[in-house]
């Protein structure tokens, strides 16, 4: 059961980051899975929630990150191999050993500008393949956290990995963005796309009645099933989102109904993603375009 994931939805502020770190950690902790999380946001959240913020600022200025694995072999045309760019074992769950991360980077979006600007998008996706190929055989999974809007990269991620998968709060915007997304998908189909393993309602306040409405109405209009399992707004989330120096369990850091609600997604989402590969097989490799 290897698969390649990106967390996305193509409007910011729904908890992409924190579902990408509470999936990583339950997987890990819980069944065991080998996780690599790619930092894909010029924000580097889910690094500074997996890492120190000063580990995070070291590994930039070291050059070690997801961006500068991308400059090299796409910009640089040089081989270089991407574990070089992995850190292993960042955590701060002391049950969650089996999590690594390829660090964020601000210069992202400059980046991106000069592939554009060099006329280097095929060579990009062909790179991000690869590194999907590779990383797939050494990962249960590999989740991607996507920066929000439809940049050169995140395009590159969407037609490359074999899934997908959307957070969403339940309010206006939020479905307007997974609209959004889903109008792009059927945009040059011949190109390929992930496939969309469901929307995750996230951040819902349990007593709000707005929340509950937009919830409903997520679940009878939304194009792609929701999941089951619904994760509630949670001061416990926020606090998750902070490195803890010292570890601490996974039980400490997800207590109560925060983490049953946790587990009970991350057992959904083995379901789905193992009938999903079932559906569909290994999906073969492109030809570069």
């Amino acid at each position: 059961m290897h698969s390649t994931i990106t967390i996305m939805n193509a409007k910011g502020g729904v908890g992409k980051s924190t579902l990408t770190l509470t999936l990583a950690e339950t997987l890990s902790a819980v069944h065991g899975k080998r996780i690599l999380v790619v930092d894909s946001d010029a924000h580097s959240s889910v690094s500074t929630m997996l890492m120190r913020p000063d580990w995070v600022q070291a590994i930039q200025q070291q050059g070690r990150t997801m961006v500068d694995y991308f400059i090299t072999v796409v910009l640089k045309n040089e081989f270089v191999n991407w574990t070089a760019f992995v850190s292993a074992g960042v955590s701060d769950v002391d049950d969650a050993r089996t999590v690594d991360l390829m660090t964020g980077g601000g210069h992202l979006t400059l980046f991106e500008r000069e592939v554009s600007k060099e006329g280097l998008e095929s060579r990009l996706r062909h790179a991000v393949r690869n590194f999907l190929n590779e990383a797939r055989s050494s990962y249960d999974f590999v989740f991607v956290d996507s920066a929000p809007g439809l940049s050169v990269l995140t395009e590159c991620w969407l037609r490359e990995v074999d899934f997908y998968l959307s957070p969403s709060k339940p309010d206006y915007i939020s479905t307007h963005g997974l609209q959004f997304l889903g109008a792009f998908s059927q945009r040059d189909t011949e190109m390929g796309f992930a496939h969309c393993l469901g929307v995750v309602i996230s951040m819902k306040d349990i007593n709000a009645f707005e929340d509950s409405q937009y919830e409903r109405w997520l679940r009878q209009n939304c194009k792609h099933t929701c999941f089951d399992q619904v994760i509630p707004r949670a001061t416990s989330l926020q606090t998750a989102a902070h490195f803890c120096p010292r570890p601490r369990s996974y039980w400490a850091k997800y207590p109560g109904e925060t983490g049953k609600a946790l587990r009970q997604l991350a057992a959904e989402l083995l379901v789905r993603n193992s009938a999903a590969l079932t559906r569909k097989g290994h999906r073969p490799d492109r030809a570069a375009e």
